[in-house]
């Protein structure tokens, strides 16, 4: 077999499956046959012609898994056939950035699915430095999760998270859901989350918040409440609302910590009074894309099941139908992951 299959995304809003030539992995690089991948909030805004525009038409999707199927020249240490996930940040490896593993910051940085073709397709060429290997016994849909899981790692590192401390987090979607399970697993206490949908917050109070809100109206009362009238230790802002944003400074205690993570429009700012961040000692700090250790770190949360993973592994569509995947996306609220399917594995 020589040829693929491949959702292009040729204009926002609009896929098509094209028949392409495998790639051949060069040198020090791999070539992965994709057997899942998940659509992120990220491949939304790709979609709807909200973000990374100009990449299009591309292959989207960076939330993939595989086997190994070729190995390029000079690559060891790694097993044909073997299950994998792979870091899609990729940078120079070299610069002052790359050495703190701050890949995004890296003047040369791409991202698989975002910046160049991701793994919408059934087979895809990678440098072999980002590949890590998988343990056999874990199910592809599990694995599939392992990038959307170190997006939240690193928001929590980023955010210096310990037990006993008090969080909010606004948004129950896939990333709020994720966010609370980890929070959980750190030990954080208590947990509040708060969405507009009240499926989506029950799910996440079964999944291991302490309070769920869906009443806007409530929400201040049920955290200073919860935090002997304080506010939380924490805000996470996983919606990427300018309002959640406002809302949160208003919500995080004397000293507490803002994690930016929810994507607003690139115009989108926010007021932050000058001289109560001084006074009050808060902080804020944003963070996007897992990278590096967080990749390892999620791939050993989701190996030894610190992460319920059923709430995110029930909606699955092929790739000829990925077009419907998309167009339904809206309309499903109570699938917190979608995942594509590329074939048995």
């Amino acid at each position: 077999m020589t040829m693929m299959k491949a959702a292009v995304l040729v204009k926002p809003g609009r896929f098509e499956i094209e028949e392409r030539p495998i790639p051949k992995p060069g040198r020090g690089e791999v070539l992965i046959r994709i057997t899942r991948t998940g659509i992120c909030g990220t491949d939304i805004h790709i979609f709807h012609g909200h973000y990374a525009a100009e990449s299009l038409p591309m292959i989207p999707g960076h939330e993939f898994t595989g086997r190994i199927q070729a190995l390029g020249e000079g690559v060891e240490g790694l097993t044909l056939g073997g299950k994998v996930v792979v870091d899609t940040n990729v940078g120079c490896g070299r610069c002052y950035w790359c050495r703190r593993n701050e890949i995004l910051n890296c003047p040369d940085m791409k991202q698989m699915g975002i910046h160049a073709d991701g793994g919408f397709c059934e087979y895809m060429v990678v440098p072999a430095r980002l590949v890590i290997p998988a343990p056999e016994h874990i199910p592809d849909e599990v694995l599939a999760l392992t990038e959307p899981l170190a997006c939240v790692v690193r928001a929590a590192r980023k955010a210096r998270v310990r037990f006993g401390q008090s969080v909010l987090v606004m948004g129950a979607g896939p990333i709020g859901n994720l966010h609370v399970q980890l929070m959980r697993t750190i030990g954080a206490a208590p947990i509040i989350v708060t969405d507009l949908s009240a499926d989506r917050v029950r799910m996440a109070v079964k999944g291991g918040a302490d309070i769920g809100v869906s009443d806007p109206a409530q929400l201040t009362e049920a955290v200073m409440q919860a935090t002997d009238g304080r506010g939380t230790d924490i805000v996470i802002e996983s919606v990427g609302n300018l309002a959640l944003y406002s809302q949160a400074q208003r919500l995080m205690r004397k000293g507490g910590h803002l994690a930016f993570f929810g994507l607003t429009g690139p115009e989108e700012a926010l007021p932050m009074p000058i001289l109560d961040t001084i006074l009050r000692e808060n902080s804020a700090k944003g963070s996007v894309a897992g990278m590096g250790e967080d990749m390892h770190d999620a791939l050993t949360l989701l190996v030894h099941g610190r992460i319920d993973t059923a709430p995110f592994t029930g909606a699955t569509y092929a790739l000829e139908d990925i077009q419907s995947a998309f167009d339904s996306f809206a309309d499903r609220p109570m699938d917190l992951k979608t995942q594509i399917v590329m074939g048995a594995t």
